[in-house]
């Protein structure tokens, strides 16, 4: 990946903070010229000076600053390659990895937090306030979850300067991609092609939303009830998946109660004393997967407007909202593309069971992935449209 480089006397002179010594802080500048693992972030600074006068002029900022091996790691990747033909794109990358607000590694621990970014271009972000990052406390590690959940390690923290703090990560952030492009990745393929066939696309791409999207496994083993279902049943279905708001697993506490995209029937949340949380009779089998439109969360059952039934005291899982036997063949995927990437689990922490691969019907287990996500395999074609290009 090359960038047109700029030397740091010239990064340093469109940088306005200078030193403070009063308070023992130092210039943005001085703290990434000053550390040799961030080489590379200040020339990929270098491409968007806007972003950058911006950065020095902030306060109360955390900047998470990719390490120079994950600059290298990144720019093997389709995105990687993207970005560096293109300013829009990389302004924006850079501002997905600014937090709006000052954290410093103590502030995150094992309660998850999801934190706004200044990624505000619709383009890439249809969240009000901003797209977000999951930050948690893994064992003695901090960890920021993007899109696709792929996870980015802090490796050294609280680089202090003038206008807030720098953690250093080993691995770039991911733009949480669009529903369906996420359902595909997810194999969700029974979910995506049901969105397809009831024209609910404009829907699940609506800002701000929540969708409870039930896994493979959960549409085979009710086929016989949806073999005869309308388009307008089935659409209605889908609808109850969706919620107008952005609910994160923080939020989705014992006893809330949400209301379904049509704004006239009610999903209910329980949370048991494990931590496990259904909707209705669902269980969220893998929560948080951010979306570039809100939040995404995996259920292992497919809602049932009819049926708000909730889980009984002793549920290790969810139950069924629909009576019926499993499809012969995997329902609503012909004609849907087959997965081409991966993504990765939380393996650890809050939600850690929930986050276990599940195996479609199909004997295709959820894809799972540790390392960076290549773009043009997940959107083929409409990797530039989905990119802005």
């Amino acid at each position: 990946m090359q960038f047109k480089h700029l030397s740091i006397l010239a990064l340093a002179s469109i940088i306005s903070a200078q030193d403070d010594s009063s308070n023992g802080t130092q210039s943005l500048n001085a703290t990434l010229s000053g550390n040799d693992q961030l080489s590379k972030l200040t020339t990929f600074l270098s491409s968007s000076p806007s972003v950058l006068e911006a950065l020095s002029n902030a306060t109360n900022i955390t900047i998470l600053a990719p390490s120079n091996e994950a600059f290298t790691e990144f720019g093997n990747t389709d995105l990687g390659r993207l970005v560096a033909n293109d300013s829009g794109l990389l302004a924006a990358l850079l501002q997905y990895h600014v937090l709006n607000g000052s954290y410093e590694a103590s502030r995150i621990t094992n309660e998850s937090l999801f934190l706004p970014t200044l990624l505000n271009n619709e383009t890439y972000a249809n969240v009000t306030g901003g797209q977000v990052v999951q930050a948690v406390k893994i064992g003695n590690e901090t960890v920021f979850y993007s899109g696709l959940l792929q996870n980015s390690t802090v490796t050294t923290a609280d680089q202090n300067f003038t206008g807030g703090v720098v953690h250093i990560i080993d691995r770039v952030l991911t733009f949480p991609p669009d529903v369906l492009d996420t359902a595909l990745a997810l194999n969700l393929t029974s979910f995506r092609g049901a969105v397809n066939a009831t024209d609910e696309i404009d829907t699940a791409n609506d800002r701000d939303i929540t969708i409870f999207a039930p896994n493979n496994e959960a549409f085979n083993n009710i086929g016989s009830a949806l073999a005869n279902l309308s388009t307008d049943d089935l659409r209605g279905i889908i609808e109850y998946h969706i919620v107008n708001s952005v609910h994160y697993s923080t939020n989705l506490t014992n006893g809330t109660t949400l209301r379904s995209e049509d704004d006239d029937r009610e999903l209910r949340i329980t949370k048991n004393e494990n931590g496990t949380i259904f909707v209705n009779a669902a269980e969220v089998v893998v929560p948080n997967v951010l979306i570039a439109n809100g939040v995404l969360h995996i259920i292992d059952n497919v809602l049932n407007p009819n049926n708000t039934a909730a889980p009984s005291e002793s549920a290790t899982a969810g139950a069924p909202g629909f009576t019926g036997s499993p499809a012969s063949e995997q329902p609503y995927t012909s004609g849907q593309p087959t997965p081409t990437t991966t993504v990765n689990p939380i393996s650890e922490g809050p939600g850690a069971a929930q986050s276990t691969a599940h195996s479609s019907s199909s004997g295709a287990a959820m894809p799972l992935m540790t390392g960076g996500v290549e773009y043009a395999a997940l959107f083929g074609a409409g990797a530039a449209a989905y990119l802005g290009f």
